[in-house]
């Protein structure tokens, strides 16, 4: 049986993320880079797996994007579209910030 090292629960029973959602601050915001191309990003999430939560969006939203330190870009504008999202996949939505 694995044990999670952060909570000390076994791996199956392991509430570290769930606890790592309800203590984020997330901004969501839009700014127009080179040849007036939006990009949306989401910044904020921080000990929380981003890779999955970037996939979710991107495929959510049906757009592409990537991960550059600890910010989410998103390709066009979907400043809108993005707390549905993360309401969704459990983060509380009086920490998402539009």
């Amino acid at each position: 049986m694995e044990i999670c090292p952060k909570c000390g629960l076994p791996i199956q029973a392991c509430i570290c993320e769930e606890i790592g959602k309800s203590e984020q601050k997330i901004n969501v915001e839009t700014i127009s880079r080179k040849y007036n191309k939006i990009i949306t990003l989401v910044t904020g999430l921080k000990n929380i797996d981003l890779k999955r939560i970037a996939k979710e969006l991107k495929q959510g939203l049906a757009c592409g994007g990537t991960i550059k330190g600890e910010v989410i870009e998103l390709q066009g504008n979907h400043k809108g579209k993005v707390k549905p999202i993360l309401i969704r996949l459990g983060f509380p939505e009086d920490s998402i910030e539009d």
